[in-house]
C-alpha cells in the first residue's frame, strides 16, 4: 500500500498528527464530469485514508443520480441532497460538520482544480506549520473577462483586509480541523474563508497549484457575483475588526465631521464679530450639518456598543484558543511555608 502512495501522500500518512483527510465538493449541475471528478480523487489520494463528501446543492440535471452510483460503489463517498440550491457556502458548511478527519480539503467539481494537487497541499499545511493553505491559479485557464475581475478583486481584497493572498477565491483549499469548527459560513462568505481565518488567528498560506480547462458543463457565476462579493467583503471588514467594538468606527467618525464643522462654524463666528454677514452663505449649511451628522454617528455608535455588549454572551467568543494545559501537579515551590522565626 504504501508504494502506491507519491512522494507528498508518503510524506503525509507518515506523520503521527495526520487520521486521514476529507475532500468536501460542492455540486451543482455536473453531470458532465462528476463521475471523472470522482475517479480523478480516489486516484490521487490512493494510499491516503480520506472520505470524499459531495453535496448536492438542488441540482436539476441528473447529477443526483450519478451520485447515487457512485456511492453504491464507492466506500469512502458521502452524498448529502439539499431540497433546492442554497448556494455555495451553505453546501460547504454541510460538507464541514460532516466531515471526520483531521485535516479537510475542499474543490470544485468542473475538473479545473485539480485533485492531484490536495496531498501536495496537505504537506504544505505540515511541513510550514499552517492552519489554511489556499490554492494560487497563478495560470488560469479562464477567458480574459474572468480573470481580468478577478485579479481586481483579489487586489481589493488584499488590500482591505490585510491578508496576503493572490487568489481568494480559489476552490483548492486545505484546512486543519480547527478552522472549519471554528469559521462560520453564511449567504457567499465562502470566498473569503481564509479573511475569516485570519481574523480568528489562525496562520494562513499559499500555494501554486495546477489550473485546468472546465471539463463540462457551464459556468455558474457571472459578473454579478463580483457585486455581491463587494458587499460581502465590507461586511467582514466591518465584522472582523469593529465586531466587539462598533463606537471606535462610529464614534470616531462622528467625532471627525463634529470637529470639522466646529471648526467651521467658529471660522463663521469670528467673520460674523467682525461685523460680517453669514447667515446667507452655505458654509454655515455644511458646518452645522457636520455637527449634527458627526452627533448621529456617536449616537449610533453608543445604540451599536450596548447591542454587541447585549448580545456578546449568545454569540462566539472573541478569542480562538491554539492550545491549553492544566497543570497536574501542584507546584511546591509556590505553596511552601516561610521558616519560622527562631
Amino acid at each position: 500500500m504504501q508504494s502506491e502512495i507519491s512522494e507528498y501522500g508518503s510524506s503525509i500518512v507518515s506523520r503521527e498528527s495526520f487520521d486521514g483527510v476529507s475532500v468536501v465538493i460542492p455540486v451543482y449541475n455536473e453531470a458532465e464530469c462528476i463521475a471523472k471528478t470522482h475517479a480523478e480523487v480516489e486516484a490521487a489520494l490512493r494510499g491516503i485514508p480520506h472520505e470524499v463528501i459531495y453535496v448536492d446543492d438542488g441540482s436539476t440535471d441528473e447529477t443526483g443520480g450519478i451520485l447515487e452510483g457512485i456511492s453504491e460503489n464507492s466506500p469512502n463517498a458521502h452524498i448529502v441532497h439539499f431540497r433546492r440550491n442554497f448556494g455555495k457556502s451553505a453546501a460547504l458548511g454541510a460538507g464541514f460538520a460532516r466531515s471526520r478527519f483531521s485535516t479537510v480539503a475542499t474543490m470544485d467539481a468542473d475538473l479545473q482544480d485539480d485533485p492531484a494537487e490536495i496531498p501536495r497541499l496537505l504537506n504544505k499545511l505540515f511541513e510550514d506549520d499552517l492552519d489554511l493553505v489556499s490554492g494560487w491559479k497563478k495560470t488560469r485557464k479562464d477567458p480574459m473577462e474572468k480573470r481580468i475581475p478577478s485579479k481586481l478583486f483579489n487586489r481589493t481584497t488584499q488590500f482591505l483586509t490585510g491578508v496576503k493572498l493572490n487568489d481568494f477565491n480559489c476552490g483548492l483549499k486545505v484546512y486543519r480541523r480547527e478552522v472549519v469548527e471554528e469559521v462560520t459560513l453564511y449567504g457567499e462568505l465562502h470566498r473569503y474563508i481564509p479573511v475569516l481565518a485570519h481574523y480568528r488567528g489562525f496562520r494562513v498560506g499559499e500555494d501554486a497549484v495546477n489550473h485546468r480547462e472546465r471539463g463540462g458543463g457551464s459556468s455558474k457565476f457571472g459578473i454579478e457575483r463580483y457585486i455581491r462579493g463587494m458587499f460581502d467583503l465590507v461586511s467582514i471588514v466591518f465584522l472582523g475588526i469593529y465586531q466587539r467594538r462598533p463606537l471606535h468606527l462610529f464614534g470616531g467618525v462622528g467625532i471627525g465631521f463634529s470637529s470639522l464643522g466646529i471648526v467651521i462654524c467658529a471660522y463663521l463666528s469670528a467673520l460674523w464679530v467682525a461685523g460680517y454677514g453669514i447667515g446667507e452663505r452655505p458654509l454655515l449649511i455644511l458646518g452645522v450639518l457636520l455637527i449634527i451628522v458627526g452627533v448621529q454617528s456617536v449616537s449610533f455608535g453608543l445604540i451599536a456598543e450596548l447591542i454587541a455588549r447585549t448580545s456578546y454572551a449568545a454569540s462566539d467568543p472573541p478569542y480562538s484558543i491554539a492550545s491549553e494545559r492544566r497543570g497536574e501537579e501542584r507546584n511546591e515551590t509556590s505553596h511552601r511555608r516561610a521558616p519560622e522565626s527562631p
